[in-house]
């Protein structure tokens, strides 16, 4: 073999072919399988998740509501709160808080069901006549015509009605399921997430272990970023939409169900950009029922500004801040998950977009070296004076401490923030 002679690249079996083959369609096709394999990977990871969605949403749930609590309980536990006595009452505390609001919103929906029986009877009397009377020619037979199609529809559906009901059951059964996964997910991540996080970074090769640990961290910074604002967020919404219906109620005699229309605002609010304005429409059809079409213009009047607030001031000011993904990305996002997975898809779709963001842009940027959860070796190896193999550990951090989001400061470099271990 003649040093330095030039390595020959290998051929198509064919040289005709391969030469009649134009560059640009060759560099296509390259790209072309490479996306075709990267869509077939997806399609298979969302064909498991549908698969799996028993367990997988309520779990994905729990890592939310541990978002939430895990940054109160390592606050409490760096005020010298004992850490079992952490777990207990940011859980104890979350718990409560649910069951209070659960509480408050039956208890005012029992209250004001016999009124809002009665006036719905008469509102249906009062519409039947406006449209009677509004001169388009509607008559008192096309009513009966289409009250006696509803009716028969009813009749013809009758048996998958039936079977819905027959199914409630198995579907309290599994609802039931979906709260144990989501209470334990939130214990174990409350008790002992880092080291589960050590069991799943630890099922990756050893030497990306460093960059899937600094990326993990980083996407957990900004999952626990998003929940808090995105609590604000629906705050805000909840508060406005609420308050707005009373103060409209004022005006003609009183406005019931504030307090649920504020609950449900408030969680639907966790469905970006239609989410509130959604559940706004249950203050509308409330505020037709009580108190005529006047209201119901101002009430709408009301949601509309909420969420012109909420989409001009709240999200670039507040929720751009916390979560670097455009709102065309988030738009697209929600369509697209909420046809996959319906109202849990919608729900996670931001969180998720804005997670995998950061994760990628972490480790594009070369940040997760600067970024590691105390457990994870660096992953490029480095010869001491006499050849032993030594491994630098990244800068220390704990997941929930504050730290700058991908992007706020300079890129640290592979020296900055190492230290060598023996």
């Amino acid at each position: 073999m003649a040093w330095g002679r030039k390595q020959q690249q290998p051929r198509h079996p064919d040289p005709v072919v391969e030469e009649s083959v134009p560059t640009g369609m060759r560099i296509a096709g390259a790209w072309s399988w490479r996306i075709l394999v990267v869509i077939g990977v997806i399609a298979v990871f969302i064909w498991l998740m549908t698969i799996f969605s028993q367990i997988l949403i309520p779990f994905l749930v729990g890592i939310v509501v541990s978002a939430l609590l895990v940054p109160i309980s390592n606050w409490m536990q760096r005020h010298h709160v004992p850490k079992w006595l952490a777990v207990v009452i940011s859980l104890l505390g979350g718990l409560a808080a649910i069951g209070a609001l659960v509480w408050l919103v039956v208890d005012q929906i029992i209250a004001s069901y016999p009124s809002l029986r009665d006036r719905t009877v008469d509102q249906y009397a009062n519409i039947k006549d406006l449209v009677l009377n509004s001169g388009l020619g509607i008559t008192q037979g096309d009513v009966n015509g289409w009250l006696d199609d509803g009716t028969k529809w009813l009749q013809d559906n009758s048996a998958s009605i039936l079977s819905g009901v027959a199914s409630a059951g198995s579907g309290a059964t599994h609802v039931f399921e979906a709260l144990f996964i989501i209470l334990f997910t939130t214990i174990f991540l409350l008790i002992d997430g880092k080291n589960v996080w050590r069991w799943a970074v630890r099922l990756f090769p050893k030497k990306a272990r460093a960059t899937v640990d600094g990326a993990g961290v980083a996407g957990w910074i900004t999952l626990t970023s998003f929940i808090r604002v995105q609590i604000f967020v629906a705050f805000v919404d909840a508060v406005g939409i609420g308050l707005g219906a009373f103060i409209v109620g004022l005006f003609f005699g009183g406005m019931p169900l504030v307090i649920p229309i504020a609950a449900f605002v408030f969680l639907g609010a966790f469905i970006p950009v239609v989410g509130a304005i959604v559940t706004g429409f249950l203050a509308v059809f409330v505020a037709l029922i009580f108190n005529g079409p006047l209201a119901v213009v101002l009430v709408l009047a009301v949601v509309l500004l909420v969420q012109q607030i909420e989409g001009h001031i709240l999200q670039p000011l507040v929720m751009g801040n916390a979560v670097k993904v455009h709102p065309l990305a988030v738009v697209l996002g929600v369509t697209a998950a909420s046809g996959l997975a319906g109202i849990a898809g919608a729900f996670f779709a931001v969180p998720l977009i804005a997670t995998v963001n950061t994760m990628v842009m972490t480790i594009a940027s070369g940040r997760w070296r600067g970024l590691d959860s105390e457990h994870v070796l660096e992953a490029t190896p480095k010869r001491g004076q006499h050849g032993q193999l030594q491994l630098r550990r990244g800068r220390r951090h704990k997941v929930g401490d504050a730290v700058p989001a991908p992007g706020s400061k300079p890129e640290p470099t592979a020296a900055e923030g190492t230290a060598s271990t023996n």
